[in-house]
């Protein structure tokens, strides 16, 4: 009898907010990253593309920074959901993992990570509250490691993302939920009237 692997943490991550580059299961360019529990520590294996290149031989480092911020952000949200702190911020749904987001990421590079071999990123919460958890992350290739890195992660503001279909359709593809900035030329043509209006004045 086989036993079931457990779903990975980015793959409870609920619809709308789960096209994260990195982990985004509905991302179809992303790199679906898939994070488990392996005892006290959570573990994500990736494999980097030719095209994932520094200098012919080693995986660019913008790359390992993205591996070491989405697994740590996913190491956050398992590790709150395993101190039973699911309510502070979004509504969490019965099933669903709550989503974390990076405050803070450092990474120190240690050596060249060799470009060929899978990569295996480990993690360990290091501080869990309701709203914050601090992640500490290593990338091992070879069973060496390569770079080491601490996130700062933090519960999803309420409203960071629209949780029904009616909500998310009233919001501009454009904008993806944020102001946009001013046009250009009506910004100097209010800035000329401005000054029309204090010359007058004077």
């Amino acid at each position: 009898m086989t036993t079931q692997m457990p779903k990975a943490f980015q793959d409870r991550y609920p619809d709308d907010v789960a096209h994260c580059y990195g982990c985004g299961r509905l991302n179809p360019h992303g790199h679906h990253l898939k994070t488990h529990w392996d005892g006290e520590e959570t573990v994500t294996r990736f494999t980097p593309r030719p095209y994932h290149t520094a200098i012919p031989g080693c995986v660019y480092g913008g790359l390992i920074a993205s591996l070491v911020d989405c697994h740590g952000t996913g190491t956050a949200a398992a590790a709150a959901e395993r101190a039973g702190h699911r309510g502070a911020g979004r509504e969490d749904r019965p099933g669903e993992m709550p989503r974390f987001v990076t405050a803070s990421l450092q990474v120190d590079y240690l050596r060249p990570t060799p470009l060929g071999p899978e990569l295996e990123i480990r993690g360990r919460a290091k501080e869990v509250t309701e709203r914050k958890v601090v992640v500490e992350a290593r990338v091992l290739a070879n069973d060496q490691v390569t770079a080491r890195g601490i996130v700062v992660a933090v519960r999803m503001p309420e409203g960071m993302a629209a949780r029904d279909p009616e909500s998310r359709g009233r919001r501009s593809s454009a904008t993806n939920g944020f102001r946009r900035p001013p046009d250009d030329s009506s910004a100097r043509g209010r800035g000329r009237s401005r000054g029309r209006s204090r010359s007058r004045r004077g």
